[in-house]
């Protein structure tokens, strides 16, 4: 499996699709790791170098000492795309991946091509709730919480009608270490972009779902409405619209990277 050690971590990666085509580097959400863009592989890898990574304290990479910071997990990207000899990538991130791309986008814009911001906020807010969540993932390890990120996650009709789907969500969320779950959180929790989200100048997609709870729709339009020239798209999903509405969010996604 390759891996890249980057600031002091170890963060696996894999790439997918043709040699020399342009890069498309996918981020994960917070509890995931690079299997959640398997919806969206197949047909991107058509066209596309598809760059995916697990990052710090997720999946297969190191765990850092945390807490963790939104800009020094956007530097890891930008560390892994000089390690792998990427100079500029199309970048998608969801929610925590997403929030990457809007650092990502403000402060170093000569290495992102276009953004797709996805079930993402510019400001999570609410930190009582994020430090609740870290304390239960700290006496009771991700078991604790997995149920509950589910059900946040998914509508209750994707969880009664996808059990596979569920399974390998359930399968991401209980891999992670529950450190490198922490230390992300808080990452979350201190994030607030709203000053910078103006300074995104790159052409953007932000995509949120409808019945999304943790990153509602007025927030992906907050986020559309800073972004000049952003296209705002809204899917029949939760949290992970990646995967409860993937031909949506695939078609959405190839459009935008093709125009």
């Amino acid at each position: 499996m390759p891996f890249a050690d980057v600031a002091g971590v170890r963060l696996h990666y894999r790439f997918d699709g043709p040699a020399g085509a342009p890069v498309v580097l996918m981020s994960n959400s917070l509890g995931t790791d690079l299997r959640m863009w398997e919806p969206q592989v197949p047909e991107l890898a058509q066209r596309y170098r598809v760059l995916r990574y697990d990052s710090r304290g997720h999946g297969q990479s190191s765990v850092a000492a945390g807490p963790y910071e939104i800009a020094q997990l956007a530097r890891d990207v930008l560390r892994l795309m000089d390690a792998l000899g990427v100079e500029r990538a199309l970048f998608c991130g969801l929610s925590m991946g997403g929030m990457v791309g809007q650092w990502l986008g403000a402060h170093a814009p000569q290495r992102v091509a276009k953004l797709a911001l996805c079930n993402t906020s510019a400001h999570i807010g609410a930190p009582d709730m994020w430090n609740a969540r870290m304390a239960a993932v700290a006496q009771g390890g991700m078991a604790a919480i997995v149920d509950g990120v589910i059900a946040r996650w998914y509508t209750q009709a994707f969880i009664a009608a996808a059990p596979e789907a569920l399974a390998t969500t359930r399968a991401m969320l209980l891999g992670t270490p529950a450190a490198g779950y922490i230390a992300a959180c808080a990452a979350v929790r201190d994030m607030d972009q709203r000053a910078t989200a103006g300074d995104i100048a790159a052409p953007t997609l932000v995509i949120a779902g409808a019945q999304d709870a943790a990153t509602p729709p007025a927030d992906g339009k907050y986020l559309a409405g800073a972004i000049s020239g952003a296209r705002y798209v809204e899917l029949p999903a939760a949290h992970l619209s990646n995967v409860e509405a993937a031909p949506a969010f695939t078609r959405a996604l190839a459009e935008f990277l093709s125009d």
